[in-house]
Protein backbone atom coordinates (compact mmCIF):
# COMPACT_ATOMS: atom_id res chain seq x y z
CA UNK A 1 0.00 0.00 0.00
CA UNK A 2 1.21 3.49 -1.27
CA UNK A 3 0.57 6.53 0.21
CA UNK A 4 0.85 9.94 -1.43
CA UNK A 5 2.92 12.80 -0.25
CA UNK A 6 2.88 16.60 -0.34
CA UNK A 7 3.63 17.49 -3.97
CA UNK A 8 2.50 13.85 -5.41
CA UNK A 9 5.26 12.22 -4.11
CA UNK A 10 4.40 8.31 -3.17
CA UNK A 11 5.69 6.68 0.23
CA UNK A 12 5.77 3.33 0.53
CA UNK A 13 5.73 1.92 4.53
CA UNK A 14 7.97 0.21 6.44
CA UNK A 15 8.49 -3.37 5.54
CA UNK A 16 6.86 -5.23 8.44
CA UNK A 17 9.48 -7.54 10.77
CA UNK A 18 8.59 -11.63 10.63
CA UNK A 19 7.76 -13.00 13.48
CA UNK A 20 10.89 -13.64 15.73
CA UNK A 21 12.84 -11.51 13.56
CA UNK A 22 12.68 -8.37 16.14
CA UNK A 23 13.60 -11.27 19.00
CA UNK A 24 16.55 -12.42 17.08
CA UNK A 25 17.88 -8.76 16.89
CA UNK A 26 17.63 -8.26 20.44
CA UNK A 27 19.29 -11.48 21.15
CA UNK A 28 22.09 -10.48 18.85
CA UNK A 29 22.38 -7.01 20.18
CA UNK A 30 22.32 -8.89 23.77
CA UNK A 31 25.29 -11.65 23.06
CA UNK A 32 27.48 -8.58 22.25
CA UNK A 33 27.45 -7.28 25.69
CA UNK A 34 30.36 -8.39 28.14
CA UNK A 35 27.88 -8.05 31.06
CA UNK A 36 24.20 -7.54 31.57
CA UNK A 37 22.70 -4.06 30.12
CA UNK A 38 19.54 -1.86 29.76
CA UNK A 39 17.21 -2.02 27.65
CA UNK A 40 18.33 1.76 26.70
CA UNK A 41 21.63 0.00 25.80
CA UNK A 42 19.95 -2.73 23.98
CA UNK A 43 17.30 0.08 22.14
CA UNK A 44 20.81 2.13 21.22
CA UNK A 45 22.67 -0.80 19.49
CA UNK A 46 19.41 -1.75 17.58
CA UNK A 47 20.11 1.44 15.40
CA UNK A 48 15.94 0.84 14.02
CA UNK A 49 13.24 3.21 14.54
CA UNK A 50 12.11 1.34 18.00
CA UNK A 51 10.52 2.98 20.38
CA UNK A 52 11.31 2.33 24.54
CA UNK A 53 8.52 0.39 25.20
CA UNK A 54 9.01 -1.87 22.01
CA UNK A 55 12.27 -2.90 23.34
CA UNK A 56 10.56 -3.45 26.48
CA UNK A 57 8.38 -5.61 25.38
CA UNK A 58 10.74 -7.72 23.25
CA UNK A 59 12.87 -8.27 26.00
CA UNK A 60 9.79 -9.21 28.36
CA UNK A 61 9.10 -12.01 25.98
CA UNK A 62 12.52 -13.56 25.27
CA UNK A 63 12.28 -13.22 29.53
CA UNK A 64 9.17 -15.13 29.33
CA UNK A 65 10.20 -17.85 27.26
CA UNK A 66 13.67 -17.94 29.41
CA UNK A 67 15.77 -16.92 26.76
CA UNK A 68 17.13 -14.03 28.63
CA UNK A 69 17.47 -13.20 32.25
CA UNK A 70 16.54 -10.01 34.04
CA UNK A 71 18.39 -8.86 37.65
CA UNK A 72 17.87 -6.02 39.36
CA UNK A 73 15.12 -5.19 41.88
CA UNK A 74 14.42 -1.75 41.08
CA UNK A 75 15.99 0.69 38.06
CA UNK A 76 17.58 -0.25 36.16
CA UNK A 77 16.31 -3.39 35.35
CA UNK A 78 19.53 -5.30 33.27
CA UNK A 79 19.18 -7.95 31.00
CA UNK A 80 21.59 -10.68 29.95
CA UNK A 81 20.90 -13.59 27.04
CA UNK A 82 20.47 -17.05 28.48
CA UNK A 83 20.48 -18.33 24.23
CA UNK A 84 21.67 -17.46 21.31
CA UNK A 85 19.46 -17.21 18.18
CA UNK A 86 20.11 -20.86 17.75
CA UNK A 87 19.14 -21.67 21.87
CA UNK A 88 15.85 -19.28 20.95
CA UNK A 89 15.25 -21.69 17.91
CA UNK A 90 15.89 -24.89 19.84
CA UNK A 91 13.47 -23.91 22.81
CA UNK A 92 10.58 -22.60 20.58
CA UNK A 93 11.16 -26.47 18.59
CA UNK A 94 10.71 -27.81 22.19
CA UNK A 95 7.51 -25.80 23.15
CA UNK A 96 5.87 -26.96 19.66
CA UNK A 97 6.74 -30.26 20.69
CA UNK A 98 5.86 -30.05 23.97
CA UNK A 99 2.75 -29.12 22.50
CA UNK A 100 1.68 -32.43 20.65
CA UNK A 101 -0.38 -34.86 21.83
CA UNK A 102 1.97 -37.78 20.48
CA UNK A 103 5.35 -37.04 20.17
CA UNK A 104 6.98 -39.85 18.55
CA UNK A 105 5.19 -39.09 15.38
CA UNK A 106 6.22 -35.33 15.47
CA UNK A 107 9.73 -36.50 16.14
CA UNK A 108 9.62 -39.36 13.51
CA UNK A 109 8.57 -37.22 11.20
CA UNK A 110 11.37 -34.32 11.42
CA UNK A 111 13.70 -37.07 11.53
CA UNK A 112 12.23 -38.25 8.61
CA UNK A 113 12.82 -35.02 6.51
CA UNK A 114 16.59 -34.31 7.52
CA UNK A 115 19.15 -34.21 5.31
CA UNK A 116 21.60 -36.70 5.47
CA UNK A 117 24.39 -33.93 6.92
CA UNK A 118 21.37 -33.22 9.63
CA UNK A 119 21.35 -36.67 10.63
CA UNK A 120 24.98 -37.50 10.67
CA UNK A 121 25.13 -34.43 12.81
CA UNK A 122 21.95 -35.40 15.20
CA UNK A 123 23.94 -39.28 15.51
CA UNK A 124 26.98 -37.77 16.74
CA UNK A 125 25.51 -35.36 18.92
CA UNK A 126 23.00 -37.68 20.22
CA UNK A 127 26.43 -40.30 21.07
CA UNK A 128 28.24 -37.49 23.14
CA UNK A 129 25.31 -36.68 24.77
CA UNK A 130 24.42 -40.35 26.08
CA UNK A 131 21.50 -40.89 28.21
CA UNK A 132 23.53 -39.52 31.20
CA UNK A 133 25.24 -36.96 29.94
CA UNK A 134 28.93 -38.94 29.32
CA UNK A 135 28.66 -39.90 25.56
CA UNK A 136 27.91 -43.39 26.89
CA UNK A 137 25.25 -44.93 24.41
CA UNK A 138 21.67 -45.47 25.62
CA UNK A 139 19.77 -48.74 25.88
CA UNK A 140 16.66 -47.40 23.42
CA UNK A 141 16.44 -49.53 20.39
CA UNK A 142 17.89 -48.24 16.89
CA UNK A 143 15.33 -47.90 14.22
Amino acid sequence: MNTERAGGERETPARRRGQGELEAQVLSVLGEASEPVTAAWVLERLGADLSYSTVITILTRLHAKQAVTRTGRGRPVLWEPVANEAGLAALRMRRLLDKQSDRDAVLSSFVSVLSSHDEDLLRSLLAESGPDGTGTPSDRPER
